[in-house]
């Protein structure tokens, strides 16, 4: 049986917290269990466009950071109520590795009365609703899980800093994020988010000792977050860019394929979206360019993409492409 480690703390600041995930899957080897608490946030997906998914200004105004993840799915937005959780563990094939890490959270909100249920490719529901979204990534044999537990988060400010995609919202026949999300405390009135983390906290501290970060981590975790976190290049201003889009959601999830042509050719590719990388998308983008926009030739290239995005299957994005 693996042994995992359990970690929390009192740090609040979206850039350390996402630079803290990656120290921990990249640079150490143990396992961790791991809970931590964003001040107000939105939480893009590695392969988003933060302009198309942010309002920016909004953000901007209130104060909001606006921070990409190594994972892929869509953007959230967390606060001071919101009750994130991290899972770095051994990496195993052939298993349902969504369902295998919101368990342990579905049976802990069921100890408290509250009837949460997995549901979709990724979320956990109470009465249909989603209160957790979740997204993973895998690297050298392990694998990260994350996911958002919405306590009593301000869905004001949720409402107003995402941008929620037109395809999403009409394939699921409702009008906006807040139609489709609900916060965990309209079921433990009594409840603070502090008291929710500390239960959980104990219901994991079961089967894991304790972990505090050392002064060492944090130099390593703070260095993350200076040479990429922190910067305009990673947030934001990798965000894709194009003149032509396509945009369809399909059962792995929406995809956008921006791209200009160039004296018929496919230049400045890039793919962005809410479904969940195996491999680098960015790099399978760039193997797009130079090659002619003919249904033949864009065919041909795409049919690699199975190995880039979980479930995506080549003929059926050429078939709405040039549909």
């Amino acid at each position: 049986m693996d042994k995992f480690l359990f970690l929390t703390h009192d740090f609040t600041d979206p850039y350390f917290n996402l630079a803290s995930e990656e120290y921990l899957l990249k640079h150490r080897k143990e396992y961790f269990i791991y809970l931590w608490i964003n001040a107000p946030a939105v939480i893009v997906g590695v392969n988003q466009n933060t302009v198309q998914e942010v309002n920016l200004d909004y953000t901007t105004s209130h104060g909001i950071k606006v921070v990409r993840r190594q994972t892929g799915g869509g953007a959230v937005y967390h606060d001071l109520n919101n009750l994130c959780y991290t899972v770095i563990a051994p990496f195993r094939e052939n298993v349902d590795n969504y369902r295998r890490f919101t368990a342990p959270v579905i049976e802990y909100l069921n100890t408290l009365g509250v009837k949460a249920e997995f549901s979709g490719r990724n979320d956990i529901v109470i009465d249909g609703k989603k209160i957790s979204g979740n997204a993973q990534t895998v690297s050298g044999g392990r694998i990260m899980h994350h996911g958002t537990l919405l306590f009593d988060t301000d869905m004001t400010a949720l409402t107003f800093a995402l941008k929620p995609n037109k395809l999403k919202t009409e394939s699921k026949g409702i009008k906006s994020v807040r139609a489709r999300v609900t916060n965990i405390k309209q079921y433990l009135p009594d409840m603070t988010v502090e008291e929710f983390k500390n239960g959980l906290k104990e219901y994991f501290k079961k089967t894991c000792e304790e972990y505090v970060l050392t002064e060492n981590d944090i130099a390593e975790i703070d260095k993350l977050v200076r040479d990429k976190y922190s910067l305009y290049e990673w947030n934001i201003g990798r965000s894709p860019k194009g003149k032509n889009l396509f945009e369809y959601k399909f059962p792995f999830g929406i995809l956008s394929f921006s791209f200009d042509t160039v004296e018929g050719k496919i230049e400045n590719a890039d793919i962005s979206g809410d479904f969940f990388s195996v491999g680098d998308i960015k790099e399978f983008a760039s193997t797009l360019d130079g090659v002619k926009f003919t249904k033949n030739d864009v065919a041909a290239a795409f049919q690699p993409i199975s190995g880039y995005i979980k479930g995506a299957n080549a003929d059926e994005i050429i078939d709405k492409l040039f549909s």
